[in-house]
């Protein structure tokens, strides 16, 4: 009677552990669908954000009323919602200034 009590408890282990690994792998099927469509939609926001910003840039004007070069340039939003046309190395030097703090505290 102790052999087939212990025999079925193994068998009622092996079935749940079982019903985990199904579980788990439709749970991981999932995630990898949600996964596929957060990435879909990052790449899609991607592509929207740089055609808005191209579009920006055909339309900005220096001083002398010639193109602002998107290249030489970048457009910067400061945490009260002002926006800046900035030239890219500012913001390079920036953030290494930025970073060398950070690494300080």
């Amino acid at each position: 009677a102790a052999a087939q009590n212990c025999r079925k408890r193994k068998l009622n282990a092996i079935l749940n552990l079982e019903e985990d690994i199904y579980n788990l792998q439709t749970q991981k099927e999932t995630l990898e669908k949600e996964h596929s469509q957060c990435s879909q939609s990052i790449s899609q926001i991607k592509q929207k954000l740089s055609n808005l910003y191209d579009d920006i840039f055909t339309r900005l004007r220096d001083d002398q009323g010639r193109p602002v070069n998107p290249h030489q340039y970048v457009i910067h939003c400061s945490s009260n919602g002002s926006i800046f046309i900035l030239p890219k190395h500012f913001i390079k030097s920036e953030q290494k200034q930025g970073n060398s703090k950070e690494q300080k505290q």
